[in-house]
């Protein structure tokens, strides 16, 4: 199947915002999965629009406590970005594990997040950090939580011709620890089976502040909250983290598919909190 379509390449986000307005328009970012599912026929705009030429929404930038990363980084820009490696460590992690080299040049940050996919590998690590997004267009910008972002399986709060521009979050502290986790069914380029993102602030011996966010088990990525709530304000026992596990296993809502069943996607929920929440603990406490 050939597609037959209008390319556009808009040098200022003004521009950008016009051509979106066009009936049958979709923006192009990195492209990894646009013109994936182009090919496929899952998606037939009459008019793309690339944002390649918008170097304003690329960059890392850390001010005062603040990181922020425009839409348009690339996975790869994560990797080598020393703000990230420090600010960020399982958002570092789930960049490593994002399917090959060549789609890591690529694939944006934006992007990953846009797609609405439930595996998306860098959303969890965003939920842990308390990530907000900040959504661009002609009538102006409003920043929302990454984790008010999804309305259902591939939908989202974005108005007609809105872009994520920026997403932000705070620094952590040296009490602080993320850990990610990507269950799948071979090392490399592969499709999360269950994803696991988990943050703890520890102070005087209390877990202060709990995430726990749960990927490819819900029609999006999803804060467990029960689990986080029986974190928060204790010391973590073995027990605790054994019912904080159970918990978020029992807040999955996975289904049966090709990659694993929802029994096992269940299982492997349980298996990864417990296990990252005690490595977290143990190198905080």
């Amino acid at each position: 199947m050939h597609a037959t379509f209008d390319l556009d390449r808009p040098a200022n986000l003004a521009a950008a915002f016009a051509l979106l307005k066009s009936e049958g328009a979709a923006a192009l970012a990195g492209g990894t999965n646009l013109i994936v599912d182009m090919r496929a026929g899952r998606e037939r705009p009459q008019r793309v629009v690339s944002l390649d030429r918008l170097e304003a929404l690329r960059g890392i930038r850390q001010t005062g406590g603040q990181v922020s990363i425009g839409g348009r980084t690339t996975v790869t820009d994560l990797l080598l970005s020393p703000v990230i490696a420090k600010t960020a460590p399982a958002l570092v992690e789930s960049a490593r594990l994002f399917a090959g080299q060549m789609v890591r040049n690529t694939a944006t940050v934006a992007g990953n997040i846009a797609c609405g996919s439930p595996a998306a590998d860098l959303v969890p690590p965003l939920f842990a950090l308390d990530a907000k997004l900040t959504l661009v267009s002609a009538r102006g910008r409003r920043t929302r939580p990454i984790d008010s972002f999804f309305t259902g399986y591939k939908t989202d709060i974005r108005r007609p011709t809105e872009l994520i521009s920026r997403i932000s979050w705070k620094a952590p502290t040296s009490r602080s620890c993320a850990l990610f986790y990507k269950l799948a069914r071979r090392k490399g380029d592969a499709i999360t089976v269950v994803g696991v993102a988990v943050a703890l602030d520890v102070d005087r011996g209390l877990c202060t502040r709990a995430r726990v966010a749960l990927g490819a088990v819900a029609p999006t990525v999803i804060h467990a909250r029960e689990a986080e709530a029986i974190l928060e304000g204790r010391p973590l026992t073995p027990e605790l983290i054994d019912s904080a596990a159970e918990s978020a296993s029992a807040a999955a809502r996975p289904i049966d598919d090709i990659r694993a069943s929802a029994a096992y996607r269940r299982h492997g929920v349980r298996v990864l909190v417990r296990r990252l929440v005690t490595q977290a603990w143990e190198r905080l406490a």
